[in-house]
């Protein structure tokens, strides 16, 4: 690990706390000796799924996301439960969203998502040999989803018109592209 600019917290001022995130302010030294402050937003972290169908297919899945008040089309993906380890997550969000357990799952990468402002980091993992599961566990009772299942070329063409637009769904999509060729 690089710290080669590292910033030492001198405080800590606690401004928020939620169901999903805190917010919290810092005053930190500065490489130069001078101190200033940010403003941080904590996050628990996620996992994203990469569920992809015998046939090479992507399993997504449609949703309203609020902050940027539209719906997009994404990978399955969820927060990390307290302790729960992200491997676990991994398996619980792609039975709670898509219906399917798979017999695979491999680590993929940790990506941070807002490294300015937020601590969120979002575990990529690669699903396959899927299996539908007979009585699954449900969705969150605030999340409303619409599966799909998507060629690679469809999905390319969703980031092209802004259907597919967060980070996590378009690093699974190049992924693709360079995995996946048959």
């Amino acid at each position: 690990m690089n710290n080669k600019f590292e910033e030492k917290t001198i405080s800590s001022e606690p401004i928020y706390s939620g169901r999903i995130i805190s917010v919290k302010k810092d005053q930190v030294l500065l490489p130069n000796g001078e101190i200033a402050s940010r403003e941080l937003v904590v996050h628990p972290g996620a996992v994203g799924i990469i569920p992809i169908t015998n046939d090479g297919r992507l399993i997504v899945v449609e949703q309203y996301r609020k902050p940027l008040e539209r719906s997009l089309v994404e990978i399955p993906a969820g927060k990390l439960e307290p302790g729960e380890e992200p491997a676990v997550t991994a398996v619980r969000e792609l039975e709670e969203e898509t219906g399917f357990g798979a017999n695979s799952f491999t680590y993929l990468q940790t990506i941070a998502t807002s490294p300015g402002f937020a601590d969120e980091v979002v575990h990529l993992y690669v699903a396959k040999d899927l299996y539908r599961i007979e009585n699954p566990a449900s969705p969150d009772e605030d999340e409303f989803v619409e599966l799909m299942t998507i060629t690679l070329e469809e999905a390319e063409q969703m980031i092209e018109d802004g259907r597919i637009f967060d980070a996590k769904t378009v690093i699974a999509v190049m992924w693709m592209r360079k995995n996946l060729l048959f």
